[in-house]
């Protein structure tokens, strides 16, 4: 009997569909219909992404491992990349990674997917883990010319806020609806204004690996110079903060913000998406399992992953040298001196001694130190 012909995308769906099914499996979640189709619109979709840049399954450049764990979070957080609108998107960028070879680290670029979560992502999310939620309803979007009034309180009586849409002017709040298990009825809001922080967690992200010409590479800059980029990037930071949004038009900050914020035609549509995402994020949500949960932290928090890789890169690397204070023992038949005994000097030291000491001095120097102004805050949603 002739093997059934099976397309290349098959083979690929095949191949990875039951080794997700597997994992989740060990990690105590169960993977039910609709995650399984997840992640087969997921793998159409990263087909499509790969094939538009001449990209095969095969090639050695392409990290399957991180193919794996995108496909390990559209399951568990059932993201379907096939929905209208959209609720996931992926994107193909070249990321380098260290790896020893013959005792040598040694740089290597590899093509890695990109996951990001679109705002009706968010939607979905809040839609299936939200705590006590029942019914997620449309968002309003409220312009600056709308009639709305703020809902008030009562003691322990809610008032819902009224609203009168007239499509005019920018939208300065958006509004959620939801109904809640007890059948009660929320009303979640989101200030225009609060998207200021994620403005300048943007740019402090873009100005990771910036030197403002004090040094070549921020990996070897000394402690003095380290804090100069540090004072240099808070003025930075400062002058945004106090631009508020009117930093997407200041010349001076352009060069650290992308053009998805910056430019006209696609502004907006950002500054609504990022509120939509403080708003949804705030929600608290159940997962029902850690393992999901830290899945959920690493793909809506970009930052958090960031931070956590960068520590993993540079832990360890600066060998710390630990004097022993506790002086020797004096032998049974001499009496104890009460001082301390004189360390010894570096001249009077073994000549292997002083070499040791120099090659740790001359490791330590290309180390990179955890420096506060390096780390970019933890607030931000990457969006290029």
């Amino acid at each position: 009997m002739s093997k059934p012909f099976e397309t290349g995308l098959a083979k690929i769906t095949n191949t990875f569909a039951p080794m997700i099914e597997s994992q989740l499996m060990s990690n105590g979640v169960n993977m039910d219909q609709y995650s399984k189709q997840c992640v087969i619109n997921a793998i159409s979709a990263i087909n499509t992404v790969l094939d538009s840049k001449g990209i095969d399954w095969n090639n050695q450049d392409l990290d399957k491992n991180n193919v794996t764990q995108i496909l390990l979070n559209v399951a568990s957080l059932k993201l379907n990349a096939s929905a209208s609108p959209r609720e996931v998107y992926f994107q193909l960028r070249n990321v380098s990674i260290k790896k020893k070879e013959e005792g040598k680290d040694v740089t290597v670029w590899k093509k890695q997917i990109e996951m990001g979560i679109e705002g009706d992502g968010n939607d979905a999310i809040l839609a299936n883990f939200g705590r006590n939620v029942e019914k997620v309803y449309p968002y309003w979007l409220v312009r600056e010319h709308d009639p709305f009034v703020y809902p008030k309180f009562r003691g322990v009586n809610y008032e819902a806020p009224e609203w009168s849409p007239t499509g005019k002017g920018e939208v300065v709040r958006i509004v959620y609806p939801i109904l809640h298990t007890d059948k009660t009825l929320h009303f979640y809001i989101s200030e225009r204004e609060d998207v200021v922080k994620n403005l300048i967690a943007h740019i402090s992200n873009n100005m990771m690996n910036e030197t403002f010409g004090i040094c070549a590479d921020r990996y070897k800059a000394t402690y003095d110079q380290k804090k100069k980029i540090t004072e240099k990037k808070a003025e930075v930071l400062k002058r945004a903060k106090g631009l508020g949004l009117g930093a997407l038009d200041d010349p001076e900050l352009q060069q650290y913000i992308s053009p998805a914020w910056s430019e006209y035609q696609s502004r907006e549509s950002m500054l609504i998406r990022k509120m939509r995402n403080n708003l949804v994020k705030k929600i608290p949500k159940d997962f029902g399992s850690a393992f999901v949960e830290m899945l959920n932290n690493e793909v809506s928090d970009p930052d958090f992953t960031s931070v956590n890789r960068e520590i993993a890169e540079n832990a360890n690397s600066e060998p710390i040298d630990i004097p022993n204070s506790t002086p020797p023992a004096a032998p049974a038949d001499e009496p104890v001196s009460p001082s301390a005994p004189e360390p010894q000097s570096r001249e009077s030291a073994p000549a292997d001694e002083q070499n040791a000491g120099a090659d740790e001095v001359g490791n330590s120097q290309g180390a990179d130190d955890d420096f506060p102004g390096d780390v970019p805050p933890m607030e931000q949603e990457l969006d290029f």
